[in-house]
């Protein structure tokens, strides 16, 4: 009988089997979905920073012992779960001998800090003073600071790491079904950051996969969408340059030279056009307009 058991689970960590499985089937489903786990679930992450009289990520504030980058690294570390689409705010205000951590931020939208205690700076003494806002947000995969520029004065974009897990390892062992061995049982072991469990990420992995799967065996071929657009333009070539509802002087140019329908029209060139007794570049471009709003183009050539 086949299930999916969580055999024991640790804070964070979790170990995971899948049984029974056909022979080969352990390993092709556990790197399948050890990559997916580690690179294409949602999370949420810090994207970037803005730390009051502070002008670029090379600077250092007086009274606090990190520089800019350290507090930056400290950042990074911070774990987060944003519950919308729409980016959140966290920021604080300051002052005193203090160390400064990740949970004493106040929230600004649908998000929480899983990791609280994660110290993001230290203040030194009693005139120290740090006012910080961050930015968060929902994402997959890793996102480069340098990919986002902020033309903003102050901030610093962040590079943000976006899934929820912290690692995963998976075995493969052999199991029995019956009298017969030649099955698989595949072992999972994944540690996330808390902002999701580990069967819960199991189970949204199997569906990204499950979800690419479905477009292989049952797709949506473009071909079809094209020849539906073909079979529109059909209908639309025999249509009568009259009916293309341009200027008399205009229509009358092209029945002179023996252009009665629409597919007349898109089978002679531009430039032949352009010799055309009263038909100039404002001509061309009238007839282009009307064309297009057909899905139709003048021919280059």
């Amino acid at each position: 009988m086949f299930k999916v058991k969580v055999e024991k689970e640790i804070d964070n960590l979790a170990t995971i089997t899948i049984e029974p499985l056909e022979a080969g089937f352990g390993h092709t489903l556990g790197n399948s979905l050890r990559r997916i786990l580690l690179t294409s679930l949602k999370g949420a992450a810090v994207t970037s920073v803005k730390i009051e009289g502070v002008p670029h990520q090379f600077s250092t504030i007086d009274g606090v012992l990190e520089d800019v980058i350290e507090i930056i690294l400290n950042i990074k570390k911070i774990h987060l779960r944003v519950n919308s689409e729409k980016p959140i705010k966290l920021s604080i205000k300051a002052s005193g001998k203090k160390v400064v951590r990740a949970g004493d931020f106040e929230i600004e939208g649908d998000g929480e800090v899983i990791n609280k205690d994660q110290i993001v700076a230290s203040l030194t003494d009693n005139k120290s003073r740090l006012n910080m806002e961050m930015t968060a947000e929902s994402g997959q995969g890793y996102s480069i600071a340098e990919e986002r520029k902020i033309n903003e004065v102050g901030v610093i974009a962040v590079d943000a790491l976006f899934p929820p897990i912290i690692s995963v390892n998976y075995s493969v062992e052999p199991t029995r079904v019956g009298r017969s061995t030649n099955f698989d049982k595949l072992i999972l072991d994944i540690a996330t950051n808390g902002a999701i469990t580990p069967l819960d990420a199991l189970n949204e992995a199997a569906r990204i996969l499950s979800d690419a799967f479905h477009k292989i065996y049952e797709p949506v071929l473009e071909e079809e969408v094209i020849e539906t657009d073909l079979k529109v333009s059909d209908e639309v070539l025999k249509l009568t340059i009259e009916e293309l509802d341009l200027p008399v002087r205009i229509t009358n140019a092209l029945k002179a030279i023996e252009i009665n329908t629409i597919a007349d029209l898109i089978n002679i060139p531009k430039n032949q056009l352009l010799k055309t007794k009263n038909l100039g570049t404002k001509s061309l471009s009238l007839i282009s307009e009307k064309l297009l709003e057909r899905r139709l183009t003048l021919s280059e050539a």
